[in-house]
């Protein structure tokens, strides 16, 4: 099967390469005892394959019913599922359903909701470990807010770990978007949170595995 790369690890995985090349040939070549090259090849190798996987973008088809449905945005492991208050935007108790991912899962962002995108900021902040609490508001961060058909507003914040330095986030306030698309990046270990109605419907437990793009978490009430 054919892997396909997404477009934020293509350069990372070039300059990757070339360090490892650069390291590894003239080991080969200089060194009479073929031990240590052959060590440091496969230790290389298996570094890449890592890499690689972490910027693999599997092509993902929802194939639940849409309407009112919130997908999980990323590959990972429930590990918060509460009741909280959110006062960035929303400004309202809500259920925060919090998604942590290692650096062995892919890390694109699949979008929850289908709807018009209302609101996203980024956030400058620290880089704590993304399981802890305190990183959804406290660590480098962007948030988003997707208004669905029916007017419920549903917030995604995507965090940045310990190890996390960049995320990307690509639609802009007034675009439209569906839940088979991407709709961002987080770069080497980190979480996602979304915080939905307190009248949603939760179909996930903590500690469930998620898949990106495909488990269905939760269930928005109609509104009338």
């Amino acid at each position: 099967m054919k892997v396909k790369i997404h477009r934020e690890g293509l350069n990372i995985l070039l300059a990757l390469l070339v360090v490892l090349l650069a390291i590894n040939v003239p080991l080969y070549l200089c060194l009479e005892n073929r031990v240590v090259p052959i060590v440091t090849i496969s230790i290389s190798t298996i570094f890449y394959l890592l890499v690689v996987n972490f910027f693999r973008s599997p092509r993902r088809h929802f194939k639940g019913d849409p309407e009112n449905a919130v997908v999980a945005s990323v590959d990972g492991k429930v590990v918060a599922l509460e009741e909280v208050y959110e006062d960035e935007y929303l400004h309202r108790n809500v259920i925060q359903l919090s998604i942590f991912m290692t650096v062995f899962n892919v890390h694109a962002n699949w979008t929850p909701v289908a709807g018009v995108v209302k609101y996203v900021k980024h956030h400058s902040g620290r880089f704590l470990a993304a399981y802890l609490p305190k990183s959804s508001t406290e660590n480098e961060r962007s948030t988003i807010v997707i208004e669905t058909a029916d007017g419920t507003e549903i917030l995604m914040r995507q965090i940045a770990g310990a190890i996390a330095r960049r995320i990307v986030t690509y639609p802009e306030a007034g675009e439209q978007v569906c839940i088979d698309e991407h709709i961002g990046f987080i770069k080497f270990g980190s979480r996602v949170d979304i915080y939905l109605p307190l009248d949603t419907e939760i179909l996930v437990k903590l500690g469930d595995i998620t898949t990106g793009g495909i488990t269905q978490v939760a269930r928005l009430k109609k509104q009338k």
